[in-house]
């Protein structure tokens, strides 16, 4: 059992069976807390302000209903593979939370361990100690709410706790959230997790068409349970009340919006009142509420014999604008508070008015000291900043002060970026005006329009939805598109919100464009953003599209030969883009015929007109890559020479633009030569290509830190090959990506696998055994676990994994234990191979490494490696293809085993394979 622990500033947070995830300054990416039931609430408090009632975490409402949800939920559970993810989504109000936590009592009932994740930032560590998180349990539920609002990579960090991840043990990751947008993006980037993934929608209560059919539709269902329950809070229990008309109107198909009617109903009978008739009114109702709650507590001071001993001094009208900024920011730390309070110049000490605000709305987690407490539920809490700001018709006071306030905490500070509210306030804001016309023409709008960059500050869940309203402007989600990142490179936490405005825009950007090259450059753009978004259905279909458009351009109607140049160019980009797309959804013939396809053009371009030569080189680059994934190394190597030597040219005139791909393409070219020329060649390819990366570090480590390291371990392999050890290059590169897998092990814990897997030898080679097997075990360790989740991406690795340890194993006196894990390579290969025959040459020589662990070893061995030789020579000898490095490798093998089968009186044996008629030499054998 191991327990984490992070300390700042002398407060310390544990978890004990997970892991922590930290930012650079101490505050955690996420919190996660043992799931306990609702706190038991005392009826007078929630009577004091009714919606409390409707709280989520108070669960005042028996559950009902549902039952096809949870049943569903149940099957995702218990069936499956060990790791599974769901992202439950629907509009806010739809009863998701209270569904979670049905289900999360559920399962803790049933055994398993539940386990809430709250995201880091703006939130308050628990009290100093531990969570213990390491009890044996059935499984692990891990529930995530509002995970819309987390950064992709905060979201990723947390799919890698070591908490998911425990032997023999499922877990499940429960994701709520109000949309599907970002669901592509995570789906794409758990893909190496292995986990299973699914989404779930929860659907309205009903169409409302069949509400008056009978007694038990689930609405009024749900109205009379709901209304049951209130009522035995009002101390009621008899009470019984109409079920009211408007029930069977779209805007209650909301579990929320039924809960509001049944309490509206209740309070007001208990009081007196008449009910209003629709939702609107009921809010209205609520928030009255509120507003006479303030009024009391704070009391006619004037009429008080000593004024100067009352508790509650803030007056209802300062009480109303704080209650609003909290709705905007959420709740945070008392030092936060007290400077976003101070800045509201209330004339009031902020440290008095944050006291008299929590007493209206207490911390949800009485432990943790937090200040501005929401209005909960969410919803309710965005009806009151629309119902507050001015230009409504409904029977509510607006404020003045309302739009000010709003623009003070968004706009008031340099940098929207450094507030951590700003998702909050623009995503509520943005909901609001979904609902209330005026929220957004009035105050929303007009703000991001002088303020654009508000809103990607705001985030990935506020740019889907301002994207989705409608009645924004396509100009001004212009304006604010005017500040994404470019769109050639990702950016996780931002890509699922850009592509939901780049789909909003995508007509209005056509319509605009009018020629259809220019249409071109739209879709293309456009692809690109679904593609870093995780869309790759829609990425392709967009892709598809523009290459059907152009080919199908009429080229007589061009007006100018430079028209018609450029098209083709346009052509060549999105033939190329489009096999990148094609690749990405397995369909890899057709992405390589597509790629092929556009250097021919970019080749007639170039031959023409130097300024194609860099889209020449860069689509060299990529079919390159494809021709090395492929096996094909004598076709990669002529490929990548062609671009090294473009790129060579033009980094020479324009290095800041040309020198990042110079150095891929040369350090593609060095791991090419590494299997078609001699390893002298290689290493310089390899060297000259880290000294561009190295000065390009300097100045964007970022950038280019993972580049330097897959570089040095190829390096360290090369100089290997020549006698070098390659020591300090092999630890270079493992120290490199340690750092950034202890950042982000999703993305970089199978390359740092790979290279342990390469400084184990070199560590061999240079007499350090000890070290040797420490690497090559954690690199195995590692490759075991990422395969065992995603076999497909991983087995290659791991058999790889498994022969380097092999090889230290043999090295340091363990021969068994040796052939022992070069036997469980193979048998990993074999199952490649039968799967694509395209991995034969890689079985081959984990074959050959099998054969002579046996023929050192002698004895026993050497039967079966005489076995294992004819499949080996089976292999080489059904293709011609196969590298020049395996035929001589084959024939050595059996040259080495006649030799011990000689030595050991075997001779028949021997003299059968020296009569064995080789497999004729190659060009390519001769330059060995």
């Amino acid at each position: 059992m191991t327990q984490s622990v992070r300390a700042e500033n002398g407060f310390a947070y544990g978890v004990v069976g997970a892991d922590i995830h930290v930012f650079g300054d101490g505050i955690p990416v996420y919190l996660l807390q043992r799931w306990r039931p609702p706190p038991a609430a005392d009826d007078s408090f929630l009577r004091e302000v009714p919606s409390r009632m409707l709280n989520a975490r108070f669960a005042v409402v028996e559950f009902t209903g549902r039952t096809a949800e949870l049943a569903a939920l149940r099957r995702w559970r218990d069936k499956g593979p060990q790791l599974a993810v769901r992202w439950l989504h629907a509009p806010g109000g739809q009863g998701k939370t209270r569904l979670a936590d049905h289900f999360a009592r559920e399962s803790a009932d049933d055994g398993w361990q539940v386990v809430t994740a709250t995201h880091g930032p703006g939130s308050v560590i628990p009290p100093p100690g531990s969570q213990d998180l390491g009890a044996a349990a059935d499984g692990t539920l891990l529930v995530v709410d509002y995970a819309d609002r987390w950064p992709l990579s905060h979201l990723l960090w947390l799919f890698s706790n070591a908490l998911l991840h425990q032997p023999e043990v499922p877990a499940r990751i429960l994701l709520l959230a109000r949309g599907d947008d970002i669901w592509p993006a995570v789906r794409a980037s758990v893909a190496n997790l292995q986990a299973g993934t699914s989404t779930q929608f929860l659907p309205p209560l009903s169409d409302g068409t069949q509400e008056w059919e009978g007694d038990g539709s689930p609405r009024t269902e749900m109205f009379a349970v709901a209304h049951d329950s209130f009522a035995a809070r009002y101390g009621v229990p008899s009470l019984r009340v109409e079920t009211p008309a408007a029930l069977a109107g779209d805007d209650f198909g909301l579990t929320l919006s039924v809960h509001l009617a049944a309490l509206v109903a209740v309070d007001a009978h208990v009081a007196g009142r008449r009910p209003p008739p629709d939702l609107a009114g009921l809010t209205c109702y609520l928030l009255d509420r509120e507003h006479l709650h303030w009024a009391r507590l704070h009391g006619e001071g004037g009429h008080e014999i000593d004024p100067t001993a009352r508790t509650f001094t803030t007056p209802p009208d300062a009480m109303n604008r704080t209650v609003f900024t909290a709705a905007l920011t959420g709740p945070m730390a008392p030092a936060q508070g007290l400077d976003v309070v101070a800045g509201l110049d209330l004339k009031l000490p902020a440290h008095r008015v944050l006291a008299d605000h929590a007493v209206c709305y207490p911390p949800a987690d009485p432990a943790q000291e937090t200040v501005l407490e929401p209005l909960y539920p969410d919803r309710l809490s965005e009806d009151f900043l629309a119902l507050t700001l001015p230009g409504h018709h409904a029977e509510y006071p607006a404020q003045p002060w309302a739009r000010v306030t709003v623009g003070t905490l968004l706009t008031g500070a340099t940098d929207p970026a450094t507030l951590l509210w700003t998702p909050r306030a623009v995503t509520f804001l943005a909901s609001a005006a979904q609902r209330w016309p005026h929220v957004g023409p009035r105050h929303l709008y007009p703000l991001l329009a002088a303020a654009p960059h508000v809103a990607v500050a705001a985030g990935s869940a506020a740019l889907t939805t301002l994207a989705r309203l409608d009645d924004i402007a396509p100009e001004l989600l212009e304006v604010i598109a005017a500040h994404f990142p470019p769109f050639k490179l990702p950016h996780p936490d931002l890509d699922p919100g850009v592509a939901a405005v780049s789909t909003r825009l995508l007509p209005h950007r056509l319509s605009r464009a009018g020629h259809l090259n220019d249409q071109g450059v739209v879709r293309h753009e456009h692809s690109v953003r679904l593609y870093h978004a995780g869309q790759l259905e829609e990425s392709l279909a967009a892709a598809e599209e523009n290459v059907r458009e152009y080919r199908a351009l009429d080229r007589n109607k061009l007006r100018h030969p430079a028209e018609a140049e450029l098209v083709e160019r346009n052509l060549s980009t999105a033939l190329t883009a489009y096999g990148v797309r094609l690749s990405a959804v397995g369909r890899h013939a057709d992405a390589l015929a597509a790629t092929e396809e556009s250097i021919r053009i970019l080749r007639e371009l170039a031959g023409r007109d130097d300024q194609y030569r860099s889209d020449l080189a860069s689509a060299l680059l990529n079919v390159g890559r494809d021709l090395c994934q492929a096996d094909r190394w004598v076709d990669a190597t002529v490929t990548t020479q062609e671009c090294v030597a473009l790129f060579r040219e033009l980094a020479a005139g324009d290095p800041v633009t040309h020198e990042r791909d110079l150095s891929a393409s040369l350090v593609g070219l060095g791991l090419c030569l590494g299997f078609t020329a001699t390893p002298e060649e290689s290493v310089a390819a390899l060297q000259e290509g880290i000294i561009i990366l190295r000065r390009l570090s300097q100045t964007n480590a970022a950038a280019h830190t993972k580049a330097l390291a897959e570089a040095l371990s190829n390096l360290a392999k090369a100089l290997w090959r020549v006698g070098d050890p390659g020591i300090s290059v092999a630890q270079e590169a493992v120290a490199l990506l340690r750092r950034l897998a202890a950042v982000h092990p999703v993305s970089y814990e199978s390359e740092l696998a790979n290279v342990l897997t390469g400084s184990a030898v070199h560590l061999l080679y240079a007499g350090q055994g000890a070290e040797a097997l420490s690497a090559a075990h954690e690199s195995v360790s590692i490759l075991r676990r990422l395969a065992g989740r995603q076999p497909q991406a991983h087995a290659n690795k791991l058999a790889e994994a498994l022969a380097s340890l092999s090889i230290v194993l043999l090295a340091i006196g363990r021969r068994n234990d040796a052939i022992a894990v070069t036997d469980e390579a193979v048998a990993i290969r074999r199952r490649m191979a039968m799967a694509d025959p395209g991995f034969e040459a890689r079985l081959a020589l984990m074959l050959l490494l099998a054969i002579n662990l046996r023929t050192e070893a002698g004895g026993s061995w050497l039967e079966e490696a005489v076995v294992l030789l004819a499949e080996a020579g089976t292999v080489i000898e059904r293709h011609d293809t196969m590298p020049a490095q395996l035929s001589k490798g084959y024939r050595e093998a059996r040259a080495l085993l006649a030799d011990r089968l000689t030595a050991e009186g075997h001779r028949a044996a021997a003299d059968d394979l020296r009569r064995t008629v080789p497999r004729p030499p190659t060009e390519e054998d001769a330059s060995m």
